[in-house]
């Protein structure tokens, strides 16, 4: 059982976005992604489903559909394959909770 503050893993680098693993099963995985001001994840195909939850800040969400502002308590869902970017705009705090199926890929580390 996990039970703590989502915010207090919360970690930014100037140099590139921050992803850590919270929790990993076979059905699900839960991330947080940390983007400071400026900072970009290019639009790219994943061969998992994913739900994003903006906990803090605001970016620039992009998928097949097109590119839309998300900010705090604002949410999206991508499906298997589709293209999905971020830009941040803010220093932002994203949740993730990718589909299990498929082993995620890191983001740029």
């Amino acid at each position: 059982m996990y039970v703590k503050n989502l915010l207090s893993k919360k970690e930014f680098s100037s140099e590139k976005p921050v992803k850590k693993d919270i929790l990993t099963s076979r059905n699900f995985n839960v991330v947080i992604v940390c983007l400071e001001k400026d900072q970009e994840i290019k639009p790219h195909p994943e061969p998992y489903a994913v739900f994003f939850l903006v906990l803090g800040g605001k970016g620039i969400f992009t998928n097949s559909e097109g590119s839309f502002e998300l900010s705090k308590q604002s949410c999206i869902s991508m499906g298997a394959d589709e293209i999905r970017g971020i830009k941040c705009i803010e220093n932002l705090v994203v949740l993730g909770v990718q589909d299990g199926h498929e082993t995620p890929k890191s983001i740029e580390k």
